[in-house]
C-alpha cells in the first residue's frame, strides 16, 4: 500500500478516533481502531507488515 492510499485511511480512522474519544467510550476494537490509526500516520517500518495483515483480514470479511 502505498501513501495515496492509505491517505484515504487516515482520514476514516481519524474522525473515527475523534468522534470515539469525543464519546468517551474506550473498548477493546476501539482501541484497536486507534492504533491502526497512529499506525498508518506514523509509517513506521513495520507499516509494510501490519498493512499487510489489515489487508488480509479485509479480504477475508469482504471477499
Amino acid at each position: 500500500m502505498n501513501e495515496a492510499a492509505a491517505l484515504p485511511l487516515v482520514v476514516l480512522f481519524g474522525a473515527i478516533t475523534v468522534l470515539l474519544v469525543r464519546s468517551r467510550e474506550v473498548s477493546w476494537w476501539i482501541a484497536g481502531l486507534i492504533f491502526l490509526f497512529g499506525f498508518y500516520v506514523g509509517q513506521t517500518p513495520a507499516f509494510f507488515m501490519i498493512s499487510e495483515f489489515v489487508n488480509w483480514v479485509f479480504t477475508r470479511f469482504t471477499g
